[in-house]
């Protein structure tokens, strides 16, 4: 069997185990706590772990997926982590506001990925998904930010961090830096991300909803 990138594809793969693993606890934690924005919040590292997975993929059986297999696969990861973003931005607005500002709010972040599927269907530049990604991290960055000034919100520390990460291997990836020719910039990302990931994933133990009177927080 050849495989076309191995070590991009294993990495994929391990981003995909452990999006799906901490995915997994952060639902059946948002069910014990009742907690929507934690709910959303899971949903988009599931969405994470189907666009590692469908990328991992896509780079290791380039040979045996043939360009029509590839394109697909490839527009599962370009969708899987839209998604992810549109989710991680509901979950934010969800801890942030309610109401008439929630609505509007989470309206836009719909429309937002709209525009992304729409303009995605044709563009196979990863560069734009990381674009698409990154607005939505900046504006998760603000409000958990402000809800850190606001109320010294748990999560705000674990989340900040967890984006500043993403942050550092999203330009990663987008300068090509690599270490060696069987550890490119794809690899490198790959394994800062998951650290961002689990800083993501602590955060979000610690989401609560605008409207709870009384927050909980996760140990």
């Amino acid at each position: 069997m050849q495989i076309t990138e191995p070590t991009t594809m294993i990495t994929d793969y391990l981003v995909a185990a452990l999006a799906l693993m901490l995915g997994w606890r952060l639902s059946q934690d948002s069910k014990k706590r009742d907690c929507l924005a934690e709910r959303w919040w899971a949903g988009a590292f599931f969405a994470i772990a189907a666009g590692a997975l469908a990328g991992g993929t896509s780079h290791g059986f380039t040979h045996y997926l043939g360009e029509s297999g590839w394109r697909l696969f490839w527009q599962v990861t370009v969708y899987a982590i839209g998604l992810a973003s549109l989710f991680l931005m509901i979950a934010a607005l969800k801890a942030a506001f309610t109401g008439g500002w929630l609505r509007t709010l989470a309206l836009l972040a719909v429309a937002k990925f709209g525009f992304y599927a729409v303009w995605m269907w044709q563009e196979a530049d990863f560069k734009y998904v990381i674009y698409d990604y990154g607005s939505t991290m900046v504006v998760v960055l603000v409000l958990q930010t402000w809800a850190w000034f606001k109320h010294r919100a748990a999560s705000a520390p674990w989340i900040v961090a967890g984006i500043l990460v993403s942050f550092a291997a999203s330009q990663i990836q987008i300068q090509g830096i690599s270490f060696h020719r069987h550890f490119n910039h794809n690899d490198l990302f790959h394994v800062i991300q998951m650290l961002g990931i689990w800083l993501l994933f602590r955060g979000g133990l610690h989401l609560t909803d605008a409207e709870s009177s009384s927050p909980v927080s996760a140990a």
